[in-house]
């Protein structure tokens, strides 16, 4: 077994993690954020669920408006599993990995027909039995819709332990991941586990904040040695805290990145270097009729049900090789909507729109843009994926991605 943390990494005093859970639940009760995932019952599910997985990787004030609906349209798991997918995409579009959706769906689903409506009741049994609930939202639904005395990990929560303990090695690993686990699970307040992680939560989001951090106004601030060190810099009275006292800790930045006093406190979490996203290319064509009211319509037509914005309506899209000549392009993407028209399509008649950029989390997506318009009617070829004509009113309640949007805004 792998050697326990130096203590400077640890919380060993029972007096400091009483004074500390105190002194955090005491500010969270003044200062706590008014959302309206917290406006409601503790235990009404799916309201603490949704609003858990709309949050990851999303800033609450997007997520707000996207909640409200949600739970206005679908108000219990009863109503969510009759939902269809492409409602669930109508209403998930903008905000991002679409794929949180689809699992939600799904996993209420089971919940309806496999568990007879009743949800499990700890982090255990959300996380084994329930699609898409990793160890994040198993943790935070059974804290704080069951009173759980259990720990969540999420990036403010990483970034709060990293400095209240001097953690400098990357916070991205699985061993300093298992130790922040640990150390949430230790320092969880038992009779308020629910408020206590959202305390924590609450004080990474708006206090200690990834560049310049509210230290003076933090309320834990006389527990945190990351502050401690920048107030005494290299001189600091408690030996320990300076290098922990033990050689090659896997706690500590490593010994080539030493602590730069300019930074104080964010010299904590450290990560490891972002992996650059993977440039791609793409072809994608706005197709414009004259419907039989004389409005302009546009075909859509759907991605498949897995992968990259699965089960999403887009404009018929090719993938190109890069650096593919302007004229290659054309005559790629002709052939490509041939297919779904039934009938031949001149490269010359499609007209070059521009480029659209859109940055997924790993992929850097250029949209190379073509209009065409069609005359008459189009009988699209019914072997092909499913499609439809749509108004511009229609498209925009449709189950679009954003980089769609952009697309048609070009």
């Amino acid at each position: 077994a792998p050697a326990p943390p130096p203590a400077p990494h640890l919380f060993s005093d029972p007096a400091e993690v009483k004074a500390l859970r105190r002194d955090l639940l005491a500010w969270y009760d003044r200062c706590k954020r008014d959302l309206p995932w917290r406006t409601l019952i503790p235990a009404l599910l799916p309201a603490v669920w949704v609003s858990e997985v709309m949050l990851q990787q999303t800033q609450v004030a997007t997520v707000i408006d996207y909640y409200n609906r949600w739970m206005q349209r679908w108000p219990t798991l009863q109503a969510l599993a009759r939902a269809s997918l492409e409602e669930v995409n109508e209403l998930w579009a903008g905000l991002g990995y679409y794929s949180r959706g689809k699992r939600l769906q799904e996993a209420a689903r089971k919940v309806v027909s496999e568990l007879a409506g009743g949800m499990p009741r700890t982090a255990e049994d959300l996380q084994k039995l329930l699609p898409g609930v990793g160890r994040y939202t198993a943790g935070a639904i059974a804290s704080i819709s069951y009173g759980q005395p259990t720990g969540v990990v999420d990036g403010n929560v990483i970034r709060v332990l990293c400095r209240l303990r001097c953690i400098g090695a990357d916070s991205s690993s699985p061993a300093v991941i298992d130790h922040l686990w640990d150390m949430a699970n230790a320092l969880v307040d038992r009779s308020r586990p629910g408020d206590f992680n959202q305390a924590l939560m609450e004080l990474g989001a708006t206090v200690c904040v990834p560049k310049a951090p509210l230290c003076g106004q933090c309320p834990v601030k006389q527990h945190c040695r990351a502050q401690r060190r920048k107030l005494f810099g290299k001189a600091a009275p408690v030996p320990d805290v300076e290098d922990c006292g033990a050689g090659g800790c896997p706690l500590c930045p490593p010994a080539t990145e030493p602590w730069d006093s300019s930074l104080g406190v964010t010299n904590f979490p450290r990560k490891a270097a972002k992996k650059q996203p993977r440039v791609a290319q793409t072809a994608t064509c706005v197709l414009e009729r004259r419907g039989c009211h004389g409005a302009l319509e546009y075909l859509l037509v759907q991605r498949p049900s897995s992968g990259l914005l699965a089960g999403l309506w887009e404009f018929p899209s090719l993938p190109l090789p890069q650096d593919l000549q302007e004229e290659k392009q054309r005559e790629a993407l002709a052939q490509h909507l041939e297919a779904w028209l039934g009938q031949p399509v001149a490269a010359g008649d499609l007209r070059l729109i521009g480029e659209v950029v859109h940055i997924f989390s790993h992929i850097h997506q250029t949209y190379v843009v073509y209009s065409l318009p069609l005359d008459g009617d189009v009988t699209l070829d019914p072997a092909s994926s499913p499609s439809r004509w749509v108004t511009e009113e229609e498209f925009h309640a449709s189950a679009v991605s954003t980089a769609m949007k952009k697309v048609l805004g070009a």
